[in-house]
């Protein structure tokens, strides 16, 4: 018994003690970096689709058998090359009768005039009557007539068997074929071969909106001197700068949208029509910050980032932006020059906590 009494007041000794309490986490570290304004492109960035300059539809311009497909299809071809061979014998038949009709109207022709120059010298001989001679120079006129008449038919003769050749009436990529070698081609409704879409220079329609518009019109050199540059779906840019060539006379009611069509060089054929790009304007210069999108948060009330304020402590900054620079979005409000702005580890920071501000690129390994 005497030894159990100091045992329990040893216990309740034990009971009574207070934990301690764990340490507070050290401010997280923060990467900051201190904002300056710059001069930053106006870019306006809209979806658009491109188009040929040109699209022909190539077809038969006389009718028989296709005996040839002379491409390949989907080949870039040159104006003038052949593009189908239609059985060229009819039409050759055809030629050499106009030209025998042509051949016999100029012998007949020669006759009546030297009839007629014979009769008018017997006339005036009174030999034969004036009937005789006017008649003579009448039949000479009718026959001057009819060989004209067969020269024009020897011209549409040749025209028709030129025309047995399909040549490619611009430059471009060619489509598919409609028709097939053997298939009986028709001059009417039923000529269509293939088409043909002129694939450089290359066209954009897109569409602004008329605030948008109205806006871009007030800038040095308004819309007509914008530089404009496309980019593909995949991200790609397309090396070559465009320029505005269209401007719509009137707004579209229903969507309140001005159209606009831009104009790129394709040599290089980077793009095709059809295709659905994004469309860069360029319209001046602004005075702007950029800041990277690791910096830049999103709530319901919109953007804003974290500034840190007096005694190291982040403080929330509502922004204004308007758009991107690259790959860094362009504040035209909410920040002033020499301000420091929390770039990353923003998961950690809360607004008024303590953060430990480091150099840019030494957070992670301060956080580690």
């Amino acid at each position: 018994m005497k030894l159990f009494f100091p045992l329990c007041l040893l216990t309740l000794a034990a009971c009574n003690k207070t934990p301690e309490a764990p340490p507070s986490p050290p401010p997280p570290a923060v990467a900051v970096i201190q904002v300056t304004s710059s001069q930053v492109p106006k870019v306006v960035e809209v979806s658009g689709q491109t188009e040929g300059v040109r699209q022909v539809e190539v077809r038969a311009r006389v009718g028989g058998i296709l005996t040839k497909r002379l491409y390949n299809e989907g080949q870039v071809v040159a104006a003038g090359q052949p593009l189908f061979q239609i059985d060229p014998a009819p039409f050759e038949i055809e030629l050499a009768r106009a030209k025998a009709q042509l051949s016999e109207q100029q012998a007949r022709l020669e006759q009546a005039v030297r009839e007629e120059r014979r009769l008018k010298e017997l006339a005036a001989q009174k030999a034969v009557s004036q009937k005789e001679a006017d008649d003579a120079g009448s039949l000479r006129a009718t026959l001057q007539a009819t060989m004209e008449a067969s020269k024009a038919a020897l011209n549409q003769a040749e025209l028709n068997l030129s025309y047995t050749r399909v040549l490619a009436p611009i430059s471009g990529v060619t489509g598919r074929a409609e028709r097939s070698e053997g298939a009986l081609v028709n001059a009417g409704t039923d000529s269509l071969l293939t088409t043909l879409v002129q694939t450089s220079p290359i066209w954009v329609r897109f569409s602004l909106s008329d605030q948008e518009a109205t806006a871009l019109r007030g800038k040095p050199g308004g819309l007509a001197n914008a530089q404009v540059a496309l980019t593909l779906a995949s991200g790609q840019r397309v090396s070559s700068p465009g320029r505005v060539n269209f401007e719509a006379g009137q707004v579209d009611p229903r969507l309140s949208t001005i159209g606009l069509r831009a104009e790129f060089d394709n040599t290089k054929l980077e793009v095709l029509p059809g295709q659905f790009v994004r469309v860069a304007l360029t319209v001046g210069m602004r005075s702007a910050i950029l800041l990277p999108q690791t910096a830049v948060l999103q709530n319901d009330q919109g953007r804003f980032v974290y500034v840190l304020g007096e005694e190291n402590k982040a403080m929330v900054r509502p922004l204004k932006t308007d758009g991107w620079s690259g790959n860094q979005w362009v504040v035209v409000g909410g920040l002033k020059d020499g301000e420091q702005v929390i770039a990353d580890n923003l998961l950690r920071v809360r607004p008024g906590a303590v953060v430990k501000p480091v150099v840019p690129g030494a957070a992670p390994a301060a956080a580690k």
